[in-house]
């Protein structure tokens, strides 16, 4: 009997033991985890992929693609802790970079605070009544009908051409053009009955900003400046507004990558940043859980809400501007993925790529060999490569100092000059003043001649935080290219110009990769 009260007391000690050491264990994991998953002050802690369970052989070859999808940056978070920031020549990730349409979630994001702070009762009150100030066309009952959550999932039904699933643009055009924006978009006849179908329209988010601005009385920027930039840590931004003052909510938002994270993080961390709830858990849910079905011919399964775009296969949510400037939040990785990029990129197959570099949930040996072929394709893509230089034909000096002259039309160039043969070789055009009306406005910027790119020293005039650059080849004996990244911008472009006398053929891409070709006459 003693042998096995003996045997029941030692169990029990033993039993006893294992429950304090797993219950440290669990407090230790959870402490690790706090650290883990903190909030990046200043800047972002920092880890090798390892560290996080990531392999950085996977992570080097998605660097490698970033050339060949034409990236800017590509910064990768897990855990909290960067693991991959790289740029692409001649961006540089410090710099101010345009998000264009990612925006959108900005904007959103901020009627997701007024709505938290109650001075938006409910995302299902009617519009109209927020414009009350204005007399406004085609109202029915369907314009009646139109709520902000309505703004928010693209499902206004406002009558719009925004080149979505094809179309012209034709919207955008007329309200870039018009002297109110706010009024172009609410004067809109009604297509379909709010929340009947989603198309994706630029105008439904112009009028959120104003919406932050109606029930604020200061614009989407300065309420962002202090209530969600400044607890993020964000301290240079750029922000376009329209003619009336309002933050632009459909696009030219203007950030730095690592700050495009922030916004991401939020999100992962489901609207917590530190210790502040900045938005509310039923806001996060519906984000996390789209079930606006965007109707899209080139991927079936997206999804949108509040302004985001979802793969609810994949379980992911993304911030998503044109040319694939993009903040994509993947939650069961624990990873955000952040984009800046100067064409097209195939976003579900990044997404599966990005999660395949996943490992494990813990710590993996470290990879000294994998970690150095990754820190080569970092360094790499952030190195210009000099590109090949034909010898210049005798016709660069006729034409160097030529001013040519296109007539009015998709290539948006009135005239161009070319200086090849002096000492500070340059490229100057005119293009039509911003806005419509007449007038033009004057560019110049100089132009490498022997395979590298020079830079403005003076950022774009409607852009204060984009730069030019340009570098010239001659391919034959008549025709000149210009390789031309709009720095920051998200865009880039190839002129090819080719000469027969006092006649220039200018062959470019459009917005969409529309081939254009213009001829050109010399002016006397």
């Amino acid at each position: 009997m003693l042998r096995v009260r003996t045997s029941v007391r030692v169990a029990a000690l033993l039993l006893a033991g294992l429950f304090t050491l797993h219950l440290f264990a669990l407090r230790q994991a959870a402490a690790d985890d706090a650290s883990r998953t903190g909030f990046p002050q200043a800047d972002w802690p920092v880890a090798t992929p390892e560290d996080e369970g990531m392999d950085s052989a996977a992570l080097a070859k998605l660097v490698d693609a970033g050339k060949a999808l034409r990236f800017d940056s590509l910064l990768i978070t897990r855990h909290g802790r960067i693991v991959l920031d790289a740029s692409y020549a001649p961006y540089k990730s410090d710099e101010l970079h345009i998000i264009n349409s990612a925006t959108k979630a900005v904007v959103a994001t901020l009627i997701a605070m007024l709505q938290k702070d109650g001075v938006l009762d409910s995302l299902d009150h009617p519009v109209l009544d927020l414009f009350k100030d204005r007399q406004i066309d085609n109202v029915d009952a369907r314009k009646q009908a139109l709520t902000v959550q309505h703004l928010l999932n693209m499902t206004s039904g406002l009558d719009w051409d925004e080149g979505y699933n094809g179309g012209t643009e034709r919207s955008l055009f007329e309200m870039g053009r018009s002297p109110d924006w706010v009024q172009y978009i609410l004067d809109r006849p009604m297509a379909h009955a709010p929340g009947e179908t989603f198309y994706y329209n630029s105008g439904n988010s112009h009028l959120l900003s104003a919406i932050v601005t109606k029930l604020t009385g200061r614009s989407a920027e300065d309420f962002a400046r202090e209530r969600l930039f400044a607890p993020l840590g964000i301290t240079e931004h750029a922000w376009f507004k329209d003619s009336k003052g309002i933050s632009s909510g459909g696009f030219g938002l203007a950030l730095r990558p690592r700050d495009m994270a922030r916004i991401g993080y939020l999100y992962l961390r489901g609207g917590r940043w530190g210790g502040q709830q900045l938005l509310p858990p039923g806001w996060i849910e519906a984000v996390n859980h789209a079930t606006t079905s965007m109707n899209a011919t080139f991927d079936p399964g997206l999804h949108y809400a509040n302004q985001f775009w979802a793969l609810p296969d994949r379980n992911v949510v993304m911030a998503v501007g044109y040319h694939c400037q993009l903040i994509m939040v993947l939650p069961d990785a624990d990873i955000v993925a952040v984009m800046t990029a100067r064409n097209f990129c195939p976003f579900r197959k990044l997404a599966n790529d990005i999660l395949a570099t996943v490992k494990s949930s813990e710590a993996l040996p470290a990879a000294p060999e994998a970690t150095a072929a990754l820190a080569a394709a970092v360094s790499d893509a952030a190195t210009e490569t000099r590109s090949t230089v034909g010898a210049a034909p005798d016709i660069a000096a006729a034409v160097s100092g030529k001013t040519f002259s296109f007539p009015p039309g998709p290539l948006g160039i009135n005239a161009i000059t070319l200086d090849l043969t002096g000492p500070d070789p340059h490229v100057a055009w005119d293009i039509p003043r911003q806005g419509g009306g007449s007038g033009t406005l004057h560019l110049q910027s100089p132009i490498g001649l022997d395979g590298s790119y020079r830079k403005t020293a003076q950022p774009h005039p409607w852009q204060p935080y984009t730069y030019r650059a340009m570098k010239g080849s001659w391919i034959d004996a008549t025709t000149f290219a210009i390789d031309v990244q709009f720095i920051g911008q998200g865009e880039e472009r190839n002129w090819r110009l080719s000469f027969d006398g006092d006649k220039v053929t200018f062959k470019t891409k459009g917005r969409y990769g529309k081939e254009l070709a213009v001829e050109g006459q010399a002016l006397p």
